[in-house]
């Protein structure tokens, strides 16, 4: 099967930084409490400046020079967000003007919230494959999610943080699979910015979320592992979504597996939704963590709800 090479990628971040205890003087709340229930120590805020055109661009400035790839050699821009600086033009033709691609290429944002990023990677690679796409492709997941938060609501508005990474990708004989999954079930978690008479605010009911994970995240790599014929055992790494420690050490538990198998950058960064799996992939690239041969599992969740994995060979 015709997988996906990552050749290059990046991350940019707001310049603010916003610790626990910065919270902790905007809502009632501590590091303490914020922490020990959710692993996040800190998280970036946008700017008046900043937002999520500035954060994918300079992202991809960085993918692209690692991957040694030109932004004129783009055959295609692809955004995952759910909180873009403008519904039209989209985030990812704003990123070719940004760029100063001139060759004319698909650029469209995509929406699956937190999932966003591996269904992204898929639509690229089905686009590729189908000779729409020319040869590489600029893959983004960028939010400012700070921009949607309701600030006096402490269950949600620690939670969160803008950011953005990208990859830069083409098809290569390589090891590859991917699952996705989705139903309409809006009511754990939504946002209103599109909804008249309502605030830009995210609403997430917490344990309903969590119960929704700690079930989808085993149940979407096993079916990831068994349409690759793989296990496990065999793969180097796992990255889930970074939305809270606990779902993840609930599903290190529940699969039996060891522990430092699963990464974890959420007390970096929060959760930045569909950033958070490339932002994890860059820094674990960047640090040497992930190693040319290995194999690496993501898996995501998401409103929608939505969810998927995706199986790369690095």
């Amino acid at each position: 099967m015709t997988g996906l090479e990552i050749l290059g990628t990046g991350r940019c971040l707001p310049q603010r930084c916003v610790t626990n205890d910065d919270m902790a003087r905007m809502v009632d709340t501590s590091d303490e409490w914020i922490s020990t229930r959710t692993g996040i120590r800190q998280r970036y805020f946008c700017g008046e400046d900043e937002g999520v055109v500035s954060l994918s661009t300079g992202a991809a400035r960085k993918a692209l020079e690692k991957a040694g790839v030109s932004a004129d050699q783009l055959g295609l821009i692809l955004t995952a967000t759910f909180t873009p600086d403008s519904f039209t033009p989209s985030v990812a033709c704003q990123v070719h003007e940004a760029l100063g691609c001139t060759a004319a290429i698909p650029c469209f944002d995509l929406n699956a919230a937190c999932t966003g990023f591996i269904y992204a990677l898929e639509t690229a690679r089905s686009l590729l494959m189908a000779g729409s796409a020319g040869e590489y492709a600029l893959v983004i997941g960028a939010e400012c999610i700070s921009r949607v938060l309701d600030m006096e609501d402490r269950s949600t508005c620690v939670l969160f943080g803008d950011g953005a990474a990208a990859a830069v990708v083409r098809l290569a004989d390589v090891p590859y699979a991917c699952v996705l999954g989705g139903r309409g079930e809006a009511a754990g978690l939504h946002a209103n910015s599109l909804l008249p008479g309502q605030n830009r605010t995210l609403f997430m009911d917490g344990r309903a979320i969590f119960r929704f994970a700690v079930d989808i995240i085993p149940k979407c790599l096993n079916q990831l592992f068994e349409k690759s014929g793989t296990s496990l055992e065999q793969v180097d790494h796992v990255v889930c979504h970074q939305a809270n420690s606990r779902i993840i050490d609930h599903v290190v538990k529940k699969l039996g597996a060891p522990e430092d198998k699963f990464y974890k950058n959420m007390h970096r960064y929060g959760n930045t939704s569909a950033a958070s799996i490339p932002l994890a992939l860059d820094e674990m690239l960047e640090s040497g963590a992930i190693q040319p041969g290995q194999t690496v599992a993501c898996v995501g969740f998401g409103a929608g709800l939505t969810w998927g994995a995706v199986l790369l060979r690095f």
